[in-house]
Order: C-alpha cells, then structure tokens, then sequence
C-alpha cells in the first residue's frame, strides 16, 4: 500500500511547489503592459541564488513566453532587458537549465537582440549569452553557424566595458581548435582585442588575455602575427611581460604565461629568449608552489610541462629552478587526510584533485627527462616514496604486453629503474618494481627478458625469493614464470647456478632445492632437463665448495634420483644423468 500512496504524496508535493510559483508566470499574460514588466521585475528577483524557484518557472512555461517577450516588436525596451536578465539567471542555475533553454531556442533569439540599438538591452543579451556559452552543455558550433555574427561581435566591442567582458568571455569559451581560430583571426580578432589589453578595467584586461591564449595556441599564423602586434608604441610580448610580474593577480600571470608559452611553441619566440627563459619559465615554476590554489599548481604544471617538453634547454633550466622536482613531491600529498564519509560533495571534490595534481605531475615529470638522462635520474632518485608508489603503479599498467606505451617505456631505461626498486626498503615499492618486470616479461622477446636478468642480478633475484612481503615473493614467482615460458621452466635456474656466489644462494635456499628436486621427477621431460642443467652446475666438481654442495645433495636423496634418470628412455636426460653421476665419482 505504501507504494501505492506514493505517487499521490509526490504530485501534492510538486503541486504545492509549482502553485507557489505559477502566479508568476500567470503574470506574463496579463493584457497590461505594466504589470508584465512589473511581473518579469518580481520574477527576477524571486529567481536570484533560488535553483528551486528556477526549475519550477521553466517547467511551468517562463522560457517560451519570456522569448516571446524579449522579441515583439511591440515589447517595450525596459521589458525586454528585463526579460534578457532573468532568462540569464535561469541559465545560472543547473546544467538542465541551460539544457531547457537550449531547447527552446534561446541564443538565435538573443543574437536577434543584439541588432538593437539600445545599448542596455544589448547588454543584458551578451550578458546572458556568455552564462549559455560558459555552459559545458552548450554547442561551441552555434556561435559560427550565422556568418553575420562574428563580425557582429567584432563591431560591438567598441560599445562599452561590459560589451567587451562578455565578448571577450564568449570568444574564449567558444574557441576550439584550429578552425574556430581561422574564423576568429580572418574577422580581425587581434586588432581589435589588443587594445582591451590596456583597458582600466581588469576584466576586460583578463578577458582579452584569455583570448589571446586560446588564438595562439598550436597556431603559427596567429602567434607570428602577436608578435609583431603594437599597443600604445609597446609590442604585444613586452605587455604578457608586464602582466607575468609578481604583483599581477595570479590569474593574471598565468594567463600571460600561457600566452608566451604557446607562441613559443608555435615558433613565435625563441626557447632562449630572455621573455621565456627569465620570465616565463620562472613564472610557471612559481605556480607549482604549494602556496597556489589547486587549479593554479595543476595549471602551472600543465603548462609548464608544455613549454619545455621539446627543448632540453629549458628542461635544465626548469630541473634547478627553485627545486622545482622537490616541489612536485607535494602533488602527490592531496588530500592530505580522508573527508569524513558524510561529506560527499567534499571527498568527491578532494578526491577529482588529487587525481588532478598526479595527473599534472607526472606530465611535468616526464617533460622533464624527456630528452636527458641526468635529469631522470635526478627525478628518480630524488623523487618521495609517495611518487616512486603512484608512479610504478602506473607502470605495473603500462607495461602489460598488449600496452602501446610498453616499447618506448622500455626504450627510456624502465629495466634498471624497476630492478632498483626491487632493492627498496619501502615494501610497496619493492611490489611494485617486481610487479612492472613480471608484466614487461610476459611474452617478451628473449633479448627483453635476458636484459631483466642481467639488470636483476642473481642475487637480488634470489633475495626476493626469501622476501618477509608475500606479495614480494608471489610477484617474484611470476616473474620467474614468465622469463622462462617460452623455454623449460628452470633454464633460468641453471644459468643462475652457474656462479659461485649464486651457488651459495642456492644451496642455502632448501625451498629452491626441494622445488629443483620436485622437478627432477616431473612428468615433463622438458621440466627434468631444466633441473638436471641445476643439478649439473651445482655438482660440477672444478669449482670451488663442489663437495660440500654434492654432499648436501646426496642427503637430500639427489643421488638417488640421478641413477633413476641414467635409465631414462630419453637420451638426453640420461645422458645429463650419467654426467652429473661422474662428477660424484671424479
């Protein structure tokens, strides 16, 4: 019954709610201009900092009537700014309201409303079309799919401040990619922002930055034509200078970085000019602190990673700036302790950071020693525990066989950097170092798997085999499986027990006997062979503790088994059998 009750209790609920507001859009109909506009006015401010009060209105019907409004012909100006306004408000609430008015066609209305003459009606409509276009749901396409209105824009920036804030802010926003760029540029985009940069209000300012770093980036063509652009007698580069100095806002300055970093990259400035080397680069290395909000180190690091990735130049210069690789250890300390589990939207925030931070630092970490050796060394080996973890993790992945990012992780020297993780004090690193080798063996070339094993050495291999951390041990037997799965299973033994020092390891490992003993008397021909070639090496009576080590295996009854192979069917088990047997003899 109570399933039953209900949906009678929801729909009383939303009636109540909805009937709290329907007097506000019955108010749109009255036949009295005056109490329209005086209706729109009391919707307004009924729908500021209300997301509830929003949701209801646009289901209630406000969207359609309020464009209707906002274009007769018949409608007073006042009117139809007011109707601009709270239709911006509405966008203002939840990503299904812009969805809404979306769908009800509003931007060809509001682009219809710039054509006005009155300029706080034109106002209102950018106003609320950069709230559309701000909007991660909203269409980029839809500004460029009227030819008319780019340069419509264009010749609007010259109307007031707040013209050029939304203009700016809509450019900014709808700029994605190379055409979007063309369109821009061909409509005279640089010369007639360029001087916004200089405007008195920082808005503008920051707005007119914001676009100049979406036209520049991965474009020649515009970061050419930047370079050479003047601005009250000073070149456009000298003012991001200007703008990156350390008494700009923070937004500011890497803005300005931004915009050098992509013309630099665009070949627009050199990566020895003074701009980047001394301004830039120091700049961006400053947004890494952890004295910057979040967005501002996931930035800087983003960025920064950009600009000297393809110049080894700038990676040294960048490697010993402010100990910028220390610095990096604390990405990797966000969120310093756990949100209580009831604060959701908090822990779901921490934790979309964080991935962000180590998704920053290892763009940079890797632009770092992308070209130098010396310099991944220094980040190897100075980089915290807390990054070796996260970032041997990755590679544990990375390394699987069908990975595209498996050869020219093994090309850039991943074999010595995880054999030396296997020697860690830190358990998880040791997991993790032996983990990555396990996955960069599985159904390698054998010149792959020889590299491992020279790199590993016999004896850390056989530490890891008596290792206190059964995760160790576990992924060490896995190692050990997949070197030798292409070949019989204990060839790797064999050559291991050809060795003085890593016979000693051997024979005072009974485990690794008893398993070399277990497969003398396997089923397997194949398998028998791998531990005889064991048993040879170890029993080989030229070399030093030969006696002590046949003794140990005559009492362990390895004799015994050897006179059992000499008859083997198989000519060559019997023949490694009776081999061995003569060492005992000799």
């Amino acid at each position: 019954m109570a399933c039953l009750l209900e949906t009678p209790i929801r729909m009383s609920v939303l009636s109540e709610v909805t009937a709290s507001s329907r007097h506000y859009v019955d108010r749109l109909f009255d036949p009295d201009p005056q109490k329209v506009l005086q209706g729109v006015i009391d919707m307004k401010n009924a729908v500021i900092g209300n997301n509830k009060q929003k949701a209801n209105l646009i289901v209630l019907g406000a969207v359609p009537r309020l464009l209707y409004l906002l274009q007769q012909e018949t409608s007073s100006t006042e009117l139809k700014t007011e109707c601009a306004v709270v239709l911006g408000s509405l966008a203002m609430g939840t990503e299904n309201n812009v969805k809404s008015l979306l769908d009800c066609h509003i931007i060809p209305a509001l682009l219809q409303g710039l054509l006005s003459p009155d300029l706080k009606f034109i106002e209102a409509c950018l106003r609320c079309l950069r709230t559309i276009f701000t909007s991660p749901v909203t269409p980029e396409e839809l500004l460029y799919t009227d030819a008319t209105v780019i340069p419509h824009l264009m010749a609007l920036l010259s109307r007031s401040r707040y013209t050029q804030e939304y203009i700016c802010q809509i450019f900014s926003h709808c700029c994605k990619g190379p055409d979007h760029q063309t369109i821009l540029f061909n409509h005279g985009a640089v010369q007639n922002i360029a001087h916004l940069l200089t405007s008195v209000s920082y808005k503008v300012r920051m707005q007119a930055l914001k676009c100049f770093s979406v036209l520049a980036f991965e474009n020649p063509q515009v970061s050419m034509t930047l370079v050479n652009v003047l601005v009250d007698g000073e070149l456009l580069p000298q003012i991001f200078v200007k703008m990156l100095q350390r008494d700009k806002p923070i937004e500011m300055q890497l803005t300005s970085a931004k915009c050098l970093t992509y013309m630099c990259r665009a070949g627009a400035i050199r990566t020895d000019d003074n701009c980047i080397v001394l301004k830039t680069l120091p700049c961006l290395v400053r947004m890494c602190s952890k004295e910057r909000l979040l967005e501002e180190r996931v930035e800087g690091a983003e960025t920064l990673a950009y600009l000297i990735e393809p110049d080894v130049e700038l990676q040294r210069i960048a490697s010993i700036t402010d100990h910028l690789i220390a610095m990096l250890a604390d990405y990797f300390k966000y969120p310093s302790s756990v949100s209580a589990i009831t604060d959701i939207k908090r822990l779901d925030h921490d934790l979309k950071h964080a991935h962000e931070l180590r998704q920053a630092a290892f763009k940079l970490y890797a632009s770092l020693g992308a070209n130098d050796e010396d310099i991944r060394k220094k980040v190897l080996q100075n980089a915290p525990d807390e990054i070796l973890v996260v970032a041997s993790s990755m590679l544990c992945n990375l390394l699987l066989e069908f990975s595209p990012s498996k050869e020219p992780i093994l090309e850039s020297g991943a074999v010595e950097l995880l054999c030396g993780l296997t020697q860690s004090e830190n358990p998880a690193l040791r997991v993790n170092g032996i983990w990555a080798l396990m996955n960069m063996a599985f159904q390698a070339e054998q010149k792959i798997k020889a590299d491992i094993l020279r790199s590993l050495s016999t004896e850390q291999l056989f530490r890891l085999l008596s290792d206190s951390d059964l995760n160790v041990l576990m992924k060490t037997l896995g190692l050990l499986r997949n070197l030798l799965s292409t070949r019989p299973t204990l060839c790797i033994l064999a050559n291991i027990a050809d060795g003085t020092t890593a016979k000693e390891l051997i024979m005072t490992n009974d485990d690794i006997l008893q398993k070399i003993k277990y497969y003398m008397g396997h089923s397997h021909v194949k398998l028998q062979l791998a531990a005889m070639f064991c048993i040879s090496n170890l029993v080989w009576n030229e070399e030093e503790g030969s006696q002590e080590r046949q003794d140990k295996l005559r009492d362990m009854g390895i004799v015994d088994i050897l006179h059992k192979l000499s008859q083997s069917p198989d000519s060559n088990l019997c023949d490694k059998a009776k081999m061995a047997l003569q060492q005992y003899l000799a």
